[in-house]
């Protein structure tokens, strides 16, 4: 990650999603640090004010877990609702964090996943659309289409985030650690 800090366990920080032209996209207001490594970090929202570019906001509905790696082209956000656990996999480079917030650019390409581990890959039609439009070189363009299948590995071999114990941990030390009030 280089010269960019890390997040501190129990810290509150700001998730900010640009897009390949530079633009703001996304920003959820906070998110609680639950683990900041050099290459990973995990944090827990429940409740969050998002942000999106036209200015209008939003509030989560329920408690989530997010996952950022740096070595991957994709960020997991891991759903707790009452028939399950739900997963929305942002297709996106690599993050950063600096002293203002986590950052990513967003490609467009999601994998939505479902209690039972049924998945689709959404927002095809957009990717394309932003592809031509942003002008995402080819070497991205091969990046996102190998992350897509390293994500739909690591989903149907339980990988990562997607490991029973890692929503046991994570979920647990959220509601017992971090839960506001």
């Amino acid at each position: 990650m280089g010269l960019e800090s890390i997040p501190k366990e129990g810290s509150k920080v700001k998730i900010q999603s640009y897009k390949h032209d530079g633009s703001i996209h996304r920003v959820w207001s906070e998110t609680t640090i639950l683990k900041g490594t050099d290459h990973v970090v995990i944090g827990g929202n429940n409740r969050t004010l998002v942000t999106e570019s036209d200015g209008r906001t939003w509030v989560t509905r329920e408690p989530a877990i997010v996952y950022f790696h740096v070595d991957y082209w994709f960020n997991v956000i891991c759903m707790f609702r009452e028939d399950g656990v739900y997963y929305y996999c942002n297709l996106s480079s690599p993050f950063i964090y600096d002293e203002e917030a986590l950052k990513y650019i967003d490609y467009d390409l999601d994998i939505k996943v479902y209690p039972d581990g049924k998945y689709h890959l959404l927002d095809e039609d957009e990717y394309k659309l932003h592809k031509n439009r942003m002008k995402y070189p080819e070497d991205i363009d091969k990046i996102l289409r190998h992350n897509v299948d390293v994500l739909q590995q690591w989903i149907e071999r339980k990988k990562g985030p997607f490991a029973p114990d890692f929503i046991k941990v994570w979920q647990g030390r959220f509601n017992n650690d971090y839960k506001s009030y």
